[in-house]
């Protein structure tokens, strides 16, 4: 799940995930007021979404880019969506299980889905529980390029009393089944199709990744590679047509592209849009902005499978001289909040945590006391290993690069030398059977956003059991006693005492830091001020789609 001051996020109320700051009558999240006067470039009911992120597939079983989920949230099939308050509301589920409505057992090892009558699919093929069934044992199946399967390996057997009700058993108690388990947001797997993928021995190379059938108020109609993709008016969607005719998601170079084309009207919306371009955006006179608190968080991952980071010493120093708080006001322009915990201040689950300072002296004096000594070139040498690292970026991110430079930078006064690599969005964040940069660990560190799960957990990204190609546990880092934290959140249904081993497992990260976290960063989308009736949520903010138009 994806994606301010803390001043302006506690002023939400932090049991308040998700208020946001758009205000009525055309006036931004940034309080400038946009122009109530048409744009001559506005085309009527048609959404013209720009990003600079591409893709490799269609199908999100495959994939984990950010601009995937969000043509998924308006094509996919979805047991739960989240509302404006970022709180799971049901889709193709009747209701939302809960052990107050019998929906969760008494234990918590029994999940019982309830689904809707009458629906269809995008083809208009009746959708039934055989697709759910289906769908899940997609997921369990080892031929299967899954992103990962935490969560849904719990899951020991599959009940399906009638055509309308699916029942999942579990090994253990799984307080994150809601966002796992075909939900929106993150890098989750939507609902498949039975009738037209049944009968493969596997998903991987299926003719649907590229034109995916599904049950949302829009429906893709091409999918033409490395440019956009088409969709229209899901003329089968159970709630009924959306006021939208049509939607164009345009796959942008870069991010100046991107910011271009919303100046030229080329595009009406730009989501998630980079930090730098911020103060940009809001300049524009024919724009609005929508700025409020996510779930996205920054971060720099060590390799720990690079024989330096298995040094304590050297991951202390290296967060030493990471000025965060620097960072997060001349890269990310204050959208954001220079962090230790990845948990954001809307979360239930919050807990602050004291940020370790930028101190160059400390970190030297780390690295002096524990051997490293400087080279002739500057570089610190210990037992033949070098602090030369290399860093791996996604290519056409400028704000990513600036943050890059202001690390390089500093490191480079403590003895570190860092090198930069730059990938193509889709190649960065293929899976590891594509050979993709992350999931393969063709990196000693690297800089990106996790959108995290609303309740918590963390387990994904941290789990022993979810190093690549098993999950997305890129840091390749296992430690038992974050694994036993790690399983107590998951366990936990009830939210006052699951906010409390959140931060045990938040401790533990900022004790052994296998990964520098950055900052959590606001949600900005900047768009046509002639889009009306957009209130995108801080999950997945495509969820709530059927009365916006332009």
């Amino acid at each position: 799940m994806r994606r301010r001051a803390l001043a302006a996020a506690l002023a939400c109320g932090v049991l308040a995930a998700g208020c946001t700051k758009v205000e009525p009558s055309g006036t931004t999240a940034a309080g400038t007021s946009a122009s109530s006067a048409p744009n001559a470039f506005t085309i009527p009911h048609t959404l013209r979404i720009g990003d600079n992120q591409d893709i490799t597939t269609l199908n999100t079983h495959l994939g984990t880019a950010l601009s995937l989920s969000n043509i998924a949230s308006l094509t996919a099939a979805w047991l739960l969506k989240s509302d404006i308050h970022n709180s799971p509301v049901p889709e193709l589920a009747t209701e939302v299980p809960s052990q107050a409505n019998g929906g969760i057992s008494n234990d918590g090892l029994t999940i019982t889905w309830h689904l809707r009558h009458g629906v269809k699919w995008s083809d208009g093929a009746p959708f039934d529980a055989d697709d759910v069934v289906f769908s899940t044992n997609a997921v369990l199946n080892t031929a299967n390029n899954e992103v990962g399967r935490d969560g849904f390996d719990l899951i020991t057997k599959i009940d399906e009393p009638d055509k309308y009700t699916v029942i999942f058993h579990l090994r253990k108690k799984f307080a994150s089944f809601w966002p796992t388990f075909f939900a929106t947001g993150g890098a989750n797997p939507s609902i498949l199709p039975k009738h037209l993928l049944g009968k493969l021995p596997n998903i991987n190379n299926a003719p649907y990744n590229a034109l995916p059938v599904g049950i949302g108020p829009f429906r893709i109609t091409k999918w033409i590679r490395d440019d956009r993709v088409e969709m229209e008016a899901n003329p089968y969607y159970f709630r009924g047509l959306p006021k939208l005719q049509h939607v164009v998601y345009h796959f942008l170079p870069d991010r100046n592209t991107v910011l271009t084309q919303l100046q030229t009207g080329e595009i009406d919306l730009w989501p998630n849009l980079g930090v730098g371009y911020v103060d940009r955006v809001k300049a524009i006179p024919t724009a609005s902005v929508a700025e409020f608190p996510g779930f996205l968080y920054g971060h720099l991952d060590f390799n720990m499978q690079h024989p330096v980071f298995a040094d304590l010493a050297v991951r202390r120093a290296l967060r030493f001289a990471v000025d965060r708080v620097t960072i997060n006001q001349k890269v990310n322009h204050g959208a954001g909040i220079a962090s230790a915990t990845p948990i954001t201040p809307v979360s239930p689950e919050y807990t602050p945590l004291a940020l370790e300072p930028f101190d160059l002296a400390r970190a030297n004096a780390l690295l002096d006391g524990d051997g490293w000594k400087r080279g002739a070139d500057g570089v610190r040498v210990k037992g033949g290993q070098r602090l030369a690292l290399v860093l791996a970026a996604q290519s056409g991110n400028a704000d990513g690069d600036a943050l890059i430079d202001e690390v390089r930078r500093t490191w480079a006064q403590i003895g570190v030398s860092l090198e930069v690599r730059h990938y193509a969005p889709a190649l960065f964040f293929a899976l590891a059977e594509q050979r993709g940069i992350i999931y393969s660990g063709k990196f000693d560190v690297v800089f990106f956003f996790w959108g995290l799960d609303p309740t918590g957990d963390l387990s994904n990204f941290l789990a022993c059991a979810n190093i690549p190609p098993n999950g997305q546990n890129d840091d390749r880092y296992c430690n038992p006693e974050l694994d036993l934290a790690l399983r107590g959140v998951l366990e936990t249904y009830d939210p006052v005492a699951r906010r409390a081993k959140v931060a045990t497992v938040v401790h533990l990260l900022d004790e052994q830091i296998p990964q520098i976290v950055m900052s959590v960063r606001d949600n900005v989308h900047a768009y046509n001020h002639d889009l009306k009736n957009f209130h995108p949520n801080a999950i997945a903010p495509f969820d709530q789609m059927m009365d916006v138009d332009i």
